[in-house]
């Protein structure tokens, strides 16, 4: 495709543009990065506007006043060149599903994200009318779906070129077009609005401009309503589902259209020569060097005298903007009369234990006690856990995607580190690495692991790596030619068992019972749930590995359970029991590992009289604990009978303004909370990583970097230290936190 403007390289100033444009507005929208590897979304502006008298000006001006905007639910301007022959804006990196790709897909939204999706997009043109700004193109394709909110542009292409420019009531005309999109599937009937939004959207649909709201009055109009704001996620599960799926599938450099902006890619000209690996495949084997490749992330790391951890950002917590109701997020207590008060999250800045800058960022990361891991898109690094700098050079293997929402290619067990990644020539390997030397020990290419030997007759995409004793298992999801993804109809996923000693093909299982797989770091029995079409009833099930991965008992969970979308596990194995989410989300379940005999359950209430929903529960190193994230809450359960040891309570807002929340209570999947020997670590919705005491839930210490991902944090725990990516940095913490 040409871009106007554009060099042959497709670069736009120092921006690599990736993958197609598509049209938003007055502008064409690119996925872009810079050398260095970060990523941002590049509009190019359409020369037939520029030749406009006086436009290039008023251009300017609007570039410049969206420079200094910011919130919640606005993608901020971070560069621009307006005196280029063919102008372009960069914006923040922002990944999301546009609202019209969502409701073509997935048909109408519902009540409670239609609020979500009204109240967003009036707290982001507030914030626009409020500095004299005006945006001008919003519409479906300019609306942007995340897991924490709707996003638009801080600046409109449309709006700052348009001659005569917009007026804030087209703007709230646009709103109410918007949401009657969401709400109807595209018909302009209001009768499809749910009543709580029938007479403020249809205000915004008046003929007569001065008739319409401001968006002020929108806010406050739906606040004064006192509705009870969605449980877990925003979005449906479908749309999520779509998410996970777009990005799964995204195996090349090209990804799907409908994901904006699309994953990043290894930029052309950055690989590593073939000279400098020696790759030969056989039996199952493989030897990975890469002695003269460049260093993928390496620095000066240090000690930092008298500094304290908080990446890019403050480690003060954001205080809620005005207005902003800050109990939207429920949370749960367990049912029992007699359980331990909660007790509210405070602590100290972390100190760094050592801090590294490296030339690629990082995207995935996993630690043992004394070996860091670093994946890039260029390289794996191993640094030295106590101080950061190298104990071996680096692989040319490499990870473009990393760590997701529905992935985690990495794993770490008995002093060996194990990686679903790719090298040069080979594609989709499985590698083991041995964590005291940095060197390879075999890698397997999984397409050659396929029922149709070496020719690829099903697409295999890998979600996850994990070990068991001597058996290392990747699990995923099968396409077959010419399967679409649907949720109307159960996918399927597999797993495929490796020996650990040299990754010998040992079994393979697949089906539509078979999803989210967890692998426990112990036995043979693993824990698996069904996919289900929508609205319809699913189940766990017990799969023996000992015998090649037979099915074993199965439990009936009903709808409403987050565990039927492809991802990370949702579910938890302590000390012989298996753990997970029944009744209407509001109940955990333990039944025994090997039987499927229920133990106990614990149900929680909500403390505000919202319904609560359990997020992903995890285990304390012993197993002899269980944590639940319920909205705020983070509640620890004896393994042995559910009885609750301690509530640890969040307060204050998130970065969307909301109640703050514990991240793994939002079901998104990864790893949003772990555990060394003594000390549990858990991210929030403020973007703070926190480190409590596992046998009092008070807090030791935070750290805090608002300039991590919407998503979460890229981050791992080995031994008794945190190691947490931001950027192009690697930041160490001891438990302690001193």
């Amino acid at each position: 495709m040409e871009v106007p403007g554009a060099e042959p390289n497709r670069r736009i100033g120092p921006y690599t543009l990736l993958g197609s444009g598509r049209t938003v507005g007055g502008g064409e929208v690119f996925a872009a990065r810079t050398d260095e590897g970060l990523l941002v979304t590049v509009t190019v502006v359409g020369l037939e506007p520029t030749a406009t008298p006086g436009l290039r000006d008023r251009f300017r001006a609007a570039v410049e006043a969206a420079r200094n905007l910011s919130g919640a639910f606005l993608v901020p301007v971070v560069d621009a060149d307006v005196d280029a022959p063919v102008p372009w804006v960069a914006t923040r990196f922002t990944a999301g599903l546009s609202l019209r790709h969502a409701v073509d897909r997935h048909g109408p939204l519902a009540e409670p994200a239609l609020r979500v999706l009204a109240e967003g997009l009036g707290r982001a043109l507030a914030t626009l009318h409020g500095s004299g700004a005006v945006h001008g193109e919003l519409d479906p394709d300019a609306v942007l779906l995340t897991m924490d909110g709707p996003r638009i542009g801080a600046l409109g292409v449309a709006g700052a070129t348009a001659s005569p420019p917009p007026s804030p009531t087209d703007d709230l005309f646009a709103l109410g077009s918007t949401v009657l999109y969401a709400a109807s599937g595209g018909e302009q009937d209001t009768d499809a609005l749910p009543a709580s939004l029938r007479e403020v959207i249809g205000g915004c649909l008046y003929p007569e401009a001065p008739d319409r709201p401001t968006a002020e009055q929108l806010i406050d109009y739906l606040a004064h309503q006192g509705l009870p704001a969605p449980e877990g996620g925003w979005l449906p599960p479908a749309v999520t589902a779509d998410m996970a799926a777009a990005a799964a599938s995204a195996g090349s450099a090209r990804a799907p259209e409908h994901l904006v902006p699309p994953p990043p890619v290894r930029a052309p000209g950055k690989g590593v020569s073939r000279r400098n690996v020696l790759l030969g495949i056989a039996g199952g084997a493989a030897l990975l060097g890469g002695g003269a490749a460049a260093l993928a992330f390496s620095g000066d790391p240090a000690p930092a005298p008298g500094g304290r951890a908080g990446g890019l950002g403050t480690t003060a917590r954001p205080a809620p903007p005005s207005g902003v109701r800050t109990s939207s997020a429920p949370s749960g207590s367990p049912s029992s009369t007699a359980g331990p008060a909660s007790v509210v999250l405070a602590g100290p800045d972390a100190a760094k234990a050592w801090s590294g800058t490296g030339r690629n960022a990082p995207t995935c990361v996993e630690a043992s006690d004394k070996v860091l891991m670093v994946v890039t898109d260029t390289a794996t690094s191993f640094l030295d856990a106590a101080n950061g700098k190298s104990v071996a050079e680096p692989l040319t293997t490499t990870n473009d995607y990393g760590s997701r929402m529905s992935s985690y290619p990495t794993a770490y067990a008995d002093g060996v580190f194990y990686l679903l990644c790719d090298a040069p020539d080979q594609w989709g390997l499985l590698a083991a690495f041995d964590a005291a030397r940095g060197k390879a020990k075999w890698a397997v290419r999984l397409a050659a692991s396929d029922p149709g030997g070496a020719r690829l007759v099903s697409n295999y995409s890998s979600s996850y790596v994990a070990v068991a004793g001597s058996t290392v298992f990747v699990c995923g999801q099968v396409r077959k030619p010419g399967h679409k993804f649907s949720v109307e109809e159960p996918s399927t996923g597999y797993i495929r068992a490796f020996d650990a000693a040299d990754g010998k093909r040992l079994w393979q299982v697949e089906g539509t019972d078979i999803h989210n797989v967890l692998v426990p770091s112990s036995g043979s029995r693993l824990l698996a749930a069904s996919a289900t079409p929508r609205g319809k009833p699913g189940g766990v099930q017990m799969l023996d590995s000992g015998r090649k991965g037979a099915r074993g008992w199965k439990k009936p969970v009903p709808p409403g359970s987050p565990y039927f979308t492809m991802g990370w596990p949702l579910t938890c194995y302590a000390d012989g029991l298996f753990l997970f989410a029944g009744g209407s989300g509001d109940t955990l379940f333990a039944v025994d590992a090997a039987t499927g005999a229920e133990r106990w359950r614990q149900l929680f209430k909500a403390k505000n009289g919202d319904r609560a929903r359990i997020g992903t529960p995890f285990a304390s190193l012993d197993g002899a604990a269980v944590h639940v994230p319920v909205g705020s809450d983070l509640v620890a359960l004896a393994t042995a009978d559910g009885t609750p040891r301690w509530v640890a309570t969040l307060d204050g807002a998130g970065d969307l303004g909301t109640a703050n929340s514990f991240k793994a209570s939002l079901r998104l999947g990864g790893r949003h909370a772990q555990c060394s020997a003594d000390t549990v670590f858990a991210t929030d919705s403020a973007k703070t990583l926190w480190a409590i005491d596992a046998a009092t839930g008070r807090a030791r210490w935070k750290y805090t970097d608002s300039s991590q991902p919407d998503v979460g944090f890229l981050w791992t725990v080995g031994g008794d230290r945190v190691f947490i990516a931001s950027h192009l940095t690697m930041t160490a913490i001891t438990a302690d936190g001193r």
